[in-house]
This record gives C-alpha cells, sequence and structure tokens, in this order.
C-alpha cells in the first residue's frame, strides 16, 4: 500500500502561520522536546517535506515561535497601556504593563518558557530583536517618569530590569504552582509600587 504521507500536498494555504499555529498547540499539550516539523505536517496534512520551504530544521521553527511570541507580547503591552487615559499616571501605566506581561507569560508559559530561553542563544538575532522591541517599552515609561521628576536619575534599561527581573519572578512562581492564582493580582500590585516607591528620587536635606 503507498505511502499516503509522501501523497499530500506540499503546501497549502498560510503554510508557515499554519504551522507555528500548529507548533503552538504543540508546545502548550506536549512541551518543547516533543515537538518536531514531521509531526507538525501530519498534524495540519501536508507532506513531511512541506514544512522545509518555510523553516530549514526544528530549530528555525522555534526561534520563529519565539520571535512571533515576543512580537504579540510587545503588542499586548502596548495595548495595556494605550487603553489608559491620557492624564493618568506613571504608577498606573507601569501598573497596567506589568499585569499584561503576567498575563500573558501565566496564560503561555511553554511559549514564554522557549522564548526566555530563545532569546540569549547565540545565532538567534531576530528573536533578541523582538524581545528588544517588547521589553524597550519599559525603559520608554522609566525615561518618562524620570523626565517627569517622578523617578531617580539612571540608565533607563537597569532601572526597568528590577522590575522586569520580580514579574518574571512571581510569573516564574506561579507557572511552578508555588503561587495561588489568587494571589497574582496582589502580589503584581505590591511589586509595581514597592518598585516605585525605591525608584523615586531622594529627598533634598
Amino acid at each position: 500500500m503507498p505511502d499516503t504521507t509522501e501523497q499530500r500536498p506540499y503546501h497549502h494555504g498560510n503554510l508557515r502561520t499554519e504551522l507555528l499555529d500548529a507548533a503552538e498547540r504543540s508546545l502548550r499539550v506536549h512541551g518543547v522536546d516533543r515537538l518536531s516539523l514531521r509531526d507538525l505536517a501530519r498534524d495540519i496534512g501536508v507532506s513531511h517535506a512541506a514544512p522545509r520551504r518555510h523553516f530549514a530544521d526544528r530549530r528555525a521553527l522555534l526561534d520563529a515561535l519565539a520571535e512571533s511570541g515576543f512580537v504579540r507580547l510587545g503588542a499586548e503591552l502596548r495595548a495595556a497601556v494605550d487603553e489608559l487615559d491620557e492624564k493618568d499616571d506613571l504608577a498606573a501605566r507601569l501598573h497596567a504593563f506589568a499585569a499584561a506581561y503576567v498575563r500573558f507569560a501565566t496564560e503561555n508559559a511553554a511559549l514564554t518558557g522557549l522564548m526566555n530561553s530563545s532569546k540569549h542563544r547565540p545565532g538567534a538575532t531576530a528573536v533578541a530583536e523582538a524581545a528588544a522591541a517588547a521589553f524597550g517599552q519599559i525603559s520608554d515609561l522609566i525615561e518618562e517618569g524620570q523626565a517627569r521628576g517622578e523617578l531617580a536619575e539612571g540608565d533607563p534599561e537597569d532601572i526597568g530590569l528590577v522590575l522586569y527581573a520580580t514579574v518574571l519572578g512571581i510569573t516564574s512562581m506561579r507557572n511552578s504552582g508555588m503561587i495561588e492564582p489568587g494571589r497574582l493580582e496582589g502580589l503584581v500590585d505590591t511589586a509595581v509600587t514597592q518598585f516605585l516607591r525605591g525608584a523615586r528620587p531622594a529627598e533634598p536635606r
């Protein structure tokens, strides 16, 4: 009996997008170790060779998935801040930013893990650039706060990294089951409040 897999169409529709969607579904259910181009091709009904028109190998697929994740994250972070009224203060903007990150990272735990492990991999330039674009927004908020005199002077990237490290730790603890879901919102609020308290300009003596 002939191999029906080989008789499947070489490609159909927007194959790249379909592969990334299927890869994310597989990642969510099975984890990164079980993700393969051949299995994804079978799942969406194309020949096993078809995915290689878009991804040279499994690593290329994973990098593309991480990159698309950072693009989505960046859009969600931007939307969360942009939804606020123009007169809302820095605290409201940072709370919205942090809450949006935590929401994304906890709803997409496996994808976030892949994103974080991929962005510093040698050769993953596109992933690193997408990550920088997403998280560069927090530096913009820090610079805005410094310009208004609400935050102490210093490297905006370094200052923003302190807040990011805090919310990253909270999401990591939630995703590993160390924090109950009901505590998440309160912890994020506390993290941002404590950050702002520590980052305020020193009172003149």
